[in-house]
């Protein structure tokens, strides 16, 4: 047994998703296990004959009460020297009442029925949150890898999760993805690098600009036309040609590059798919784009 790994967290923070990306590096995997049978699978494992060399688990409030009891089994196969290590996956309460919304999901500590439950108004999703907060509290300091998946999307969420937990080499090809910003709505969490492009002359102050963004032609236009823009690609290309492989050669499997201007739906977003087209046609990596802040509308003047 080279590898045991538990994942807990909140529900709705995406443990189905890490569990999937154990799952495509080859691991055996277990969903909603009971804390008392996680030690009773890695004896399992250690057996003469087991030819399980690596194992995720997952194990949350789903199991009710038998959840206490994770902590003490985690003491346990640190006493057995078992090595494991522990995934706990958390979101803001936001988001985590915005995607019981969504997916008109149960949360399973609130009552009631699953329409019911999804509705903020009687507060049953915010008071389930806050009663598995205190559940998982004593977890949360002993955790190996901690990850926000707030501003994560499922496919991104997997991207992390291969790069702090799967052992190297299993990934293959760097995925590196350009998430766009802006700055007046936060710099994202999970990313490597940053990028501050608010030096370039701003759409959002041309009017028959402003309601379009940079996946539109007039856009990329007004932006390819900025004075020192070539300038500033004969720079930021060749540092991305030198850092990308010196992250792969250490062995990170996913690199997030950010590119921030003040609202992300201009000049980042034209910048960000310009690099896309640059290194799509090189093939040496695997590429994604993500626009966070497409979607949020500027203010009319």
């Amino acid at each position: 047994m080279h590898d045991f790994v538990v994942i807990t967290g909140f529900s709705g923070a995406g443990k189905s998703q890490a569990m999937a990306c154990f799952e495509d590096g080859g691991y055996f995997c277990v969903d909603n296990l009971p804390p008392e049978m996680i030690a009773q699978l890695a004896e399992l494992f250690e057996h003469e004959g087991s030819k399980v060399e690596r194992a995720a688990v997952v194990s949350d409030v789903r199991g009710g009460t038998y959840f206490d009891g994770l902590v003490k089994v985690l003491d346990e196969l640190a006493a057995r020297g078992v090595p494991h290590r522990l995934l706990y996956l958390e979101a803001s309460e936001d988001v985590l009442v915005n995607r019981y919304k969504e997916t008109r999901r149960r949360h399973p500590l609130a009552g009631g029925s699953a329409g019911e439950e999804a509705r903020p108004v009687g507060g049953q999703v915010l008071r389930a949150i806050e009663t598995e907060r205190e559940l998982l509290e004593p977890l949360r300091d002993r955790a190996t890898v901690s990850i926000d998946t707030s501003e994560l999307s499922a496919s991104r969420l997997r991207k992390v999760v291969a790069d702090k937990m799967l052992p190297r080499g299993t990934i293959g090809k760097l995925a590196v993805t350009f998430i766009t910003y802006g700055f007046k709505h936060g710099a994202p969490r999970d990313a490597d690098l940053l990028f501050d492009v608010r030096f370039l002359p701003n759409p959002h102050y041309e009017a028959h600009l402003r309601p379009l963004t940079g996946l539109d032609e007039s856009v990329r236009d007004y932006v390819a036309s900025s004075e020192g823009i070539d300038e500033f690609y004969d720079h930021l290309i060749p540092l991305l040609d030198y850092l990308l492989p010196q992250y792969e050669r250490e062995g990170k499997a996913h690199l997030t590059v950010g590119i921030g201007c003040t609202g992300g739906r201009h000049r980042s977003v034209v910048i960000a798919e310009r690099l896309v087209r640059e290194y799509e046609g090189r093939g040496s990596y695997l590429l994604d784009v993500v626009h966070r802040d497409i979607d949020k509308l500027p203010r009319t003047p």
